[in-house]
């Protein structure tokens, strides 16, 4: 008696484990699912043309990348709301802890790797580059001509891996916590040289009515920005990288960032 119950036992047992795997495959996605009605977004605040505060609305963020974001909501079929929170290194403790799904718009590095997923195909390219005060007698065609100078950036910014370790060793650069702060500093001579990418180091410079400046001709880098998603997203899924992925190769083919550049230029500057 006691050997037929066994070996019914082992006839069962694996039946039993199947379909416990079955229903919990079954709860976790009905979970996933439910937990996946809505994404938030942030990013850089301090970034036009892609990234900078709304005037009519101080919760959200405009320009080029959010515009893209309400494409790509389109698209997967998931709301996407674009948030403003709070400096660009909030931004990313914010995306660490999971608090937000998405950040539109970062630069590719070893240490963002261990909380984020890097959806490609790229949302751009940026330029990085050195930028002084027009009289200055630094002339920039490599890295080792920052050597001896005091140089200014923002906090947690990247201008790519090779760059930040070489500067990290052989270069003295201050990290401040508003792109405004940077540039004041370098127009007051507190700082030779600022380090950001071109396009919103002139918007900033030109809000501020900072004029006296320059940039070399050479880049320090020109590196990728991507869509990520974090990895304590309760959205992380594979399904969901997949629709991200096939969104942004579409909107490759399509050009769509040329026009929401433009637009968003034009919006910077009717401000």
């Amino acid at each position: 008696m006691a050997q037929k119950l066994q070996s019914g036992w082992r006839r069962w047992r694996p039946a039993c484990f199947v379909a416990a795997l079955a229903l919990s495959s079954f709860f976790g996605q009905a979970a996933d699912a439910q937990a996946c009605k809505s994404l938030v977004a942030s990013g850089n605040p301090e970034y036009p043309p892609y990234l900078w505060p709304d005037p009519a609305n101080g919760d959200h963020l405009i320009g080029a990348n959010a515009a893209l974001m309400s494409l790509l909501a389109n698209e997967i079929g998931i709301p996407i709301e674009v948030r403003y929170i709070g400096s660009w290194a909030r931004v990313q403790e914010e995306m660490k802890n999971g608090r937000i799904d998405l950040i539109a718009g970062a630069f590719l590095t070893q240490a963002r790797l261990e909380y984020m997923d890097y959806v490609h195909p790229i949302i751009a390219t940026t330029r990085s580059v050195v930028i002084t005060r027009a009289d200055s007698t630094l002339n920039y065609a490599e890295w080792a001509n920052l050597a001896g100078h005091d140089g200014v950036t923002v906090i947690n910014n990247s201008f790519g891996e090779a760059f930040d370790q070489y500067a990290k060793q052989n270069l003295k650069i201050e990290e401040v916590g508003k792109l405004d702060n940077a540039l004041q500093l370098l127009a007051h001579g507190r700082a030779d040289y600022l380090v950001y990418e071109d396009a919103p180091a002139r918007a900033f410079a030109a809000r501020l009515g900072i004029t006296d400046l320059k940039e070399a001709e050479t880049s320090i880098s020109n590196e990728d920005l991507y869509l990520t998603l974090s990895h304590r997203s309760a959205c992380n899924t594979g399904e969901l990288r997949g629709k991200l992925a096939k969104a942004m190769l579409k909107f490759r083919d399509e050009k769509t960032m040329d026009g929401l550049i433009a637009e968003a230029i034009k919006a910077w500057q009717s401000q």
